[in-house]
């Protein structure tokens, strides 16, 4: 499919042999645990696709992002749910980079070091938890001489077995006392971090989705992002950003699950033609929503509170797409190709995981309904 093949050959242009060596690993392979995918990911440059050019990265717009994301989902959903937390959370962080005196230099240095010596990054939000704000903290900070000590899991946790740092949210106390919100970057080595198995199902076993446990381990304190009174709205800035670029990301590896499923059934002309077009049509359709929501953060016509709604309508939209489509070209495929191989269940069954990313629909459902009655969104 035309759409399909975009999104591969932006894969290629911001990582070169990625998609070509992930087709040569059979795909009950590519989905197992152990799996090589993130290594295959981190040696094809997948760490910087995101991250400014200044500071090593490819830059790439959130169109783009997109579509590298659809592409890699198409071949591996573990390795696109995997990325997908890599990648927001550099959004997130690098986007405090635009304003001087909104990082540490510490936190500038640890930034100009991620793509040259290709770390990758955990993400230790709220995001194992549908009802809950991916922002929310799952860690307490205890404030200690020189930092915190952080205790606490995330589970499950993506990249778990081969990140470098893990980003986690953490209330602190203000400057009058009352807990506010911060980030804390911890070295995946630092003592009292360990990861646990924890992913018992075979789909997305490869994102290496298990358990991390923080006992009491010390982030020192220029390596957690504060606000401050010169920059109150540094985190909200931050919450907004990271929000949108995770629901549009994750959102878009599952979109390339289906699309291989569609792509399968268009080559090889299953049903007929009024089926083909009706599946076609609506992937399309699905996807020019998301895509649509990627192009408005790039011409920042849309901010803000605009911008979190879109990405949910098109979030929402398409979650309910996927699953119709996955379903009904696993039936034009025919019983012959389920019974002689399970890569096409097994792709199908992989999009309806996106059901279960925060926020689900029920969270939802009432912030977005005062919203478009006038409101303000308000997802806590």
């Amino acid at each position: 499919m035309r759409s399909l093949n975009q999104a591969r050959a932006v894969c290629e242009q911001y990582h070169p042999g990625l998609l070509e060596a992930l087709e040569k690993i059979p795909y009950a392979e590519r989905e197992e645990p152990g799996s090589e995918v993130v290594e295959l990911f981190r040696a094809h440059g997948g760490v910087g696709l995101l991250i400014p050019a200044e500071y090593g990265g490819c830059g790439a717009t959130p169109l783009e992002a997109v579509r590298v994301q659809q592409a890699l989902g198409s071949l591996s959903p573990s390795l696109a749910a995997a990325a997908c937390m890599h990648h927001f959370t550099a959004a997130m962080l690098y986007a405090l980079t635009g304003q001087e005196g909104r990082l540490t230099a510490a936190q500038v240095d640890l930034l100009h070091r991620i793509v040259p010596e290709q770390k990758l990054m955990a993400s230790g939000w709220a995001e194992g938890r549908t009802q809950q704000n991916i922002l929310s903290p799952t860690v307490t900070a205890t404030p200690v001489e020189g930092g915190y000590r952080l205790s606490g899991s995330k589970r499950p946790c993506s990249l778990s077995g081969s990140m470098d740092l893990l980003t986690a949210s953490i209330a602190v106390p203000g400057e009058d006392g009352a807990p506010e919100l911060a980030v804390a970057v911890v070295p995946a080595d630092a003592p009292g971090l360990s990861v646990h198995p924890f992913w018992g199902s075979d789909l997305l076993a490869a994102a290496e989705s298990d358990e991390v446990r923080l006992e009491d381990v010390f982030v020192p304190e220029d390596l957690v992002v504060r606000t401050s009174a010169e920059d109150p709205h540094r985190l909200d800035d931050l919450q907004t950003a990271g929000f949108i670029w995770f629901v549009l990301l994750i959102s878009a590896g599952y979109t390339g699950a289906a699309a291989a499923l569609v792509d399968e059934v268009v080559t090889r002309e299953r049903g007929t033609g009024v089926e083909r077009a009706a599946l076609a049509l609506r992937h399309e359709a699905a996807l020019g929503l998301l895509e649509g929501a990627a192009r408005a953060m790039s011409d920042d016509s849309t901010e803000g509170e605009a911008a979190v709604a879109g990405a949910l309508v098109a979030r929402y939209a398409v979650q309910d797409a996927l699953v119709r489509n996955a379903a009904q070209a696993l039936e034009l495929l025919g019983g012959m190709d389920f019974i002689t191989g399970s890569h096409h269940a097994r792709l199908a069954a992989a999009v309806r995981p996106l059901a279960f990313h925060p926020p689900a629909r029920p969270a939802a459902a009432d912030p977005l309904l005062r919203y478009f009655a006038g409101d303000s969104l308000d997802l806590a």
